[in-house]
């Protein structure tokens, strides 16, 4: 079961990953210019999550002993304080990187957002003692530089009419939103072994939920403050693609974007921070190939080679982590040999 949680978490993470820069995107290229409103975009459709929580309430509805108890929500007063300070952060963290994809292309942001696996490594060193193996330390490796042979000719793909001023502070907060997001998948996997109460799937979705809902507020103050709620409707009458698909858009942007905070909660919970943080990385080369077909962005051999350092890195970890499992899978023979009794194991010899 864990298996596949693991593999339907790689897959939303994919889709959430890959399609959330490209919409938002899209949304700044064609006329959208309120970025606290595609920050607002990227945890308001957590509302969906209801959907497979009430699934998951039903199941157990059916098939939980009739004398217990069975709610809703399962998540303690603990635990959900922690997730709204999470949200918290998000929020702030939203805001950073839609700033920063206002002013740089989505190949730029990629690049720089694959940086936060490198603060993730560290973090998640101080925070949850990660321990490193041969395998996973090779991939942080290979994944890092091939973040840096794409960012050796970042410049090319400046946008024209750029601000140099502009430019820079795109660069500097989408820095910042990748050691901010760096620090939340740490203190996610930080709250799931300091909680008191059994971390299930259905929790964990209960405790994205939370987190959505809290950066959204913060995210709604940004928009009231900069009066962000005023302007959509004339915004959306005057977007190049026209007001139906401006709309189509945002309401994309909602859904998918959940995919990628979903995908990455569930990923710690399946496994690490780190493999969080790896899959990411993993991510950007399919991500820089996609704005190259979209936006007609440019593919040098730089990002072929980043693509493939990548998949070493990416197969690397996996490697590593079926060997480590295999290591810990007893041996049934000796399992099998221990349970005899003292005479019967001497009459072997």
């Amino acid at each position: 079961m864990r298996k596949a949680l693991l593999v339907i978490n790689c897959v939303i993470l994919a889709i959430g990953n890959c399609g959330g820069p490209l919409i938002a995107r899209l949304y700044f290229i064609h006329g959208g210019n309120r970025i606290w409103f595609s920050s607002w975009l990227e945890t308001a459709g957590c509302p969906i999550i209801l959907l497979p929580i009430a699934c998951a309430y039903m199941h157990r509805s059916r098939t939980a002993d009739p004398t217990s108890e069975n709610k809703f929500f399962y998540m303690e007063r603990p635990l959900f304080l922690a997730a709204v300070v999470l949200g918290i952060i998000t929020g702030l963290d939203n805001y950073l990187y839609a700033y920063g994809l206002s002013r740089l292309p989505v190949s730029t942001a990629s690049l720089i957002i694959a940086s936060q696996l490198a603060f993730t490594a560290v973090f998640a060193f101080l925070l949850v003692k990660q321990k490193f193996t041969a395998y996973s330390i090779n991939a942080v490796f290979l994944l890092s530089i091939g973040a840096g042979v794409l960012a050796l000719h970042s410049s090319s793909d400046r946008p024209a009419n750029e601000p140099n001023r502009e430019y820079i502070l795109g660069f500097v907060m989408t820095l910042a939103a990748a050691v901010f997001y760096a620090l939340i998948m740490p203190l996610v996997e930080l709250t799931y072994k300091k909680a008191k109460q059994e971390i299930s799937y259905a929790l964990v979705m209960e405790i994205q939920l939370v987190m959505c809902l809290a950066a959204t507020v913060v995210c709604t103050v940004g928009m009231l403050a900069k009066n962000d709620f005023s302007v959509i409707g004339r915004e959306a009458r005057e977007f190049e693609l026209g007001e139906t698909k401006y709309y189509v858009i945002v309401i994309c942007s909602a859904i998918v974007w959940q995919g990628f905070f979903l995908g990455g909660i569930g990923l710690v919970f399946c496994g690490s921070s780190l493999l969080s943080g790896i899959m990411i990385a993993v991510l950007l080369p399919i991500t820089e190939i996609l704005a190259v077909i979209i936006f007609n962005e440019k593919f040098q051999a730089e990002k072929g080679f980043s693509l493939a350092l990548s998949l070493w890195g990416f197969f690397s970890y996996f490697y590593g982590e079926v060997k480590q499992s295999k290591k810990k899978k007893p041996d049934p023979e000796i399992e099998m040999d221990s349970s005899l009794p003292p005479k019967t194991l001497e009459s072997n010899v």
